[in-house]
């Protein structure tokens, strides 16, 4: 049998392996570089940054729930000078591919991300994380307001030039995401995110009160995946020709392998590493085994085939 062709591509990155970290579950690697070899991995997609260091939410900013958890974390960092001067350099020196997560409150200040981080060497992607309130449209998210998107889409577009691919990261909280998803390629998205946390709420009985110090939190782990799944599949299925970086509740390789059936290109693995920080590479060995086993001699032979007829796997 020949070696399985194990690698991905989207918009003109090449990356090894489809298994990428989730936004927001390893800050810039370093949590989990003390497991495994950040490059061993398809690339690490960091905590969304902002202009401006922030603090974030106040706390409590978890809660258990069943077959997931729930976060209200807001987004805190230390910003893109900070950013660029210190997190970048050390992703170089670990050999890992970088896929930098941006995220705004207006349309300017995602432009103004992308034009900083147009002259820094060693980024294969920008992922536009664009699930944030739009301040200047009364707290809307960006990514359930279609024209909003489409701007912020295209204000990057312009500022970052043709060579770094962007992944428009999109909500699932909206009525048609297909609409969002076309919108967003058109205003010039070389690839999408599907999914983003699905807002959810905890009541603490003890307090009778919100348990978030946010109130409404992202719900992520295994409790999502089905609507990851139906979300990358009903794009996959409008859009074919765009890569899709699934995430949503991916625990094992069989998980991971569903969403590329879906019609996910790569997949970011998040919640799962918190209860087993080897976990990427854990899902990693298992997709490339599963692969294997059902006879395909590519990853790309498992894209999107669950849209293809009976019989006609690859």
């Amino acid at each position: 049998m020949n070696e399985l062709d194990f690698s991905t591509t989207i918009g003109n990155a090449w990356f090894p392996s489809p298994i990428f970290t989730a936004s927001g579950c390893a800050s810039s690697g370093r949590e989990l570089a003390q497991f495994f070899p950040l490059h061993d991995i398809g690339g690490v997609v960091t905590k969304s940054i902002m202009s401006k260091a922030r603090t974030g939410r106040p706390t409590p900013r978890m809660a258990e729930t069943p077959s997931g958890m729930l976060n209200s974390i807001g987004l805190q960092g230390p910003g893109i000078d900070v950013f660029i001067a210190n997190d970048i350099p050390y992703l170089i020196e670990q050999k890992a591919r970088i896929i930098v997560s941006i995220a705004g409150e207006t349309v300017e200040e995602y432009a103004t991300l992308a034009r900083k981080l147009r002259s820094v060497a060693g980024i294969s992607a920008l992922e536009v994380n664009i699930s944030c309130p739009n301040v200047d449209n009364r707290g809307l998210v960006f990514a359930c307001d279609p024209d909003a998107s489409r701007r912020v889409i295209d204000g990057v577009r312009r500022a970052i030039g043709g060579e770094i691919p962007i992944i428009a990261k999109l909500s699932p909280d909206v009525t048609d995401i297909v609409a969002i998803a076309q919108g967003v390629v058109d205003a010039g998205a070389d690839a999408l995110a599907l999914i983003n946390t699905v807002l959810g709420m905890v009541i603490n009985l003890d307090t009778m009160r919100p348990h978030l110090g946010g109130k409404t939190g992202g719900l992520s782990g295994p409790a999502i995946r089905p609507i990851a799944v139906r979300a990358v599949y009903q794009v996959h299925a409008a859009l074919p020709k765009t890569p899709i970086l699934g995430m949503g509740g991916i625990s094992t390789g069989r998980d991971a392998l569903e969403m590329i059936a879906a019609g996910a290109s790569a997949v970011s693995i998040g919640t799962a590493s918190f209860t087993n920080p080897t976990a990427l590479v854990s899902i990693q060995s298992e997709l490339r085994e599963l692969l294997r086993l059902k006879g395909f001699e590519s990853l790309q032979g498992a894209i999107g085939c669950a849209h293809r007829p009976v019989g006609d796997q690859q």
